[in-house]
């Protein structure tokens, strides 16, 4: 049977209706030198030969259905894998260029939705791979999992003795994908049908025996459902109001074990640490424009991945929630935070997270834009590669991942290699015009968090 989106993912292409809500995610890998290029494509062809949706489009279905993935007629590697040479000067500043450009762009819908650019000659004799892909092909974990398959651990390059034969691409039959549409929305009747008639019983016997308990459990989850899909009227921030098309990108390093030692000193963990120099640079930056700010809009992804699923894959859900960022005592900031992502953690709705998606679906577009474009800012943390790796004999210096905004201002991803921590900072430079004035802020608020760690 023809595979479909999962609820979520069907719920990121949809929102891309309004394409200021773009799911397009840039990781940029810095190498000491040159790799062997063709060692490098044979490791994307065995990826693309092991993961279907490498090798797949997705195609629309009619409603109630999601969209479903279609193996792409026609694939070539070479169209996803080009190789360039660094513009001059050949400095990081180029590639970062690089990188804004493709984030900014969108995919060819008719073909799978990733690319992969090797920008050869920089100034010191490095270069960097550019990787581009939607986010409905993987997550930040599941893109880790990728990655392992692509680099080696030691610099000796270890060649694959066969590659697996790719899958043929079947003939298209005309209404095969319409019959397929027909069965899945019988059978997604038939599942609510099944599940609606073995809750109601449990739920009235239940209301019979522990009224009291019964109602109030069923409070909390609405409760929690409405948290997860209320709409956001308006920014919490009075200065970043627009929303563009037009991206800055920014890189910034963070050691990791200073920041968390100061996380633990106050009471959190390493994203704690984490969203809290982000929300100190974001109230330095009102500070400098003479504007005060509190509580700002967050979206923070949280993993719903198990054991049990395979690498690449979507499997996040994005929950919105309110942290202080105007406390100007980084403990006490990282402390609340610590406080409220806690919360999030432990939302009933969170269970029900394909059920929500499906259901927002089926809602009109502005709406499902109304969820996300008025929040201030997303932060992303990624738990990276944790030793040194190499990629076409060549040894990778850092890794930078640069998440789309989805409707905030600013995205800041952290993505993790060996004991660093790398910040991939995306702008949208209509609410924050003025980036190296925010990205003095941002440098000076994770200065104060690691201040915590001396």
């Amino acid at each position: 049977m023809t595979e479909f989106m999962r609820s979520t993912d069907a719920f990121t292409w949809a929102m891309e209706a309004d394409p200021r809500l773009r799911s397009t995610v840039v990781t940029m890998i810095l190498l000491d030198r040159s790799p062997d290029w063709s060692a490098v494509r044979e490791r994307f062809d065995l990826v693309s030969r092991e993961l279907p949706m490498f090798r797949q489009r997705v195609v629309n279905s009619p409603p109630p259905a999601p969209p479903r993935w279609e193996d792409a007629p026609d694939f070539d590697l070479d169209y996803h894998m080009r190789r360039v040479s660094a513009p001059e000067p050949g400095t990081l500043d180029g590639v970062l260029e690089m990188a804004r450009v493709a984030a900014m762009a969108d995919f060819d819908r008719a073909r799978p939705m990733w690319e992969v650019t090797l920008v050869d000659g920089l100034a010191d004799g490095g270069a960097a791979v550019l990787c581009k892909f939607h986010h409905a092909l993987t997550d930040g974990v599941g893109g880790v999992q990728i990655a392992m398959r692509i680099f080696d651990l030691s610099e000796q390059h270890q060649a694959t003795d066969a590659l697996p034969v790719a899958a043929a691409v079947p003939a298209r039959r005309p209404l095969a994908g319409y019959r397929d549409v027909v069965r899945y929305n019988a059978n997604l009747f038939g599942t609510v049908v099944s599940e609606s008639a073995k809750i109601a019983p449990r739920l009235l016997f239940n209301t019979i025996r522990r009224p009291l308990q019964t109602v109030e459990s069923v409070g909390e989850l609405a409760a929690s459902v409405y948290r997860t899909i209320r709409p956001v009227n308006r920014p919490g921030s009075p200065l970043m109001r627009d929303r563009t098309l037009n991206r800055r990108l920014g890189i910034l390093d963070v050691p990791m074990p200073r920041m968390r030692e100061a996380a633990h000193r106050s009471g959190g963990a390493l994203n704690d640490a984490f969203v809290a120099g982000v929300a100190g640079g974001l109230r330095r930056y009102h500070d400098k424009h003479g504007v005060g700010v509190f509580d700002l809009h967050l979206t923070m992804p949280i993993s719903l991945r198990t054991d049990d699923d395979g690498a690449g894959g979507n499997r996040i859900t994005l929950m919105r929630f309110d942290v202080p960022a105007g406390i100007t005592d980084p403990a006490r900031r990282i402390h609340s935070i610590h406080e409220c992502t806690g919360r999030v953690r432990h939302e009933k709705s969170l269970p029900y997270t394909q059920l929500i998606a499906a259901a927002l679906n089926m809602m009109p577009r502005w709406y499902i834009g109304s969820v996300l474009r008025h929040v201030d800012f997303l932060c992303s943390d990624v738990p990276g590669v944790p030793v040194p790796v190499y990629l076409g004999g060549a040894a990778v210096r850092a890794q930078y991942a640069f998440g789309p905004t989805v409707g905030a201002a600013v995205n800041v991803t952290l993505l993790t290699y060996v004991d660093t921590c790398a910040l991939g900072i995306d702008v949208d430079s209509g609410a924050i015009p003025d980036f190296d004035e925010f990205y003095d802020c941002l440098a000076d608020s994770f200065d104060e968090v690691l201040a915590l760690a001396d």
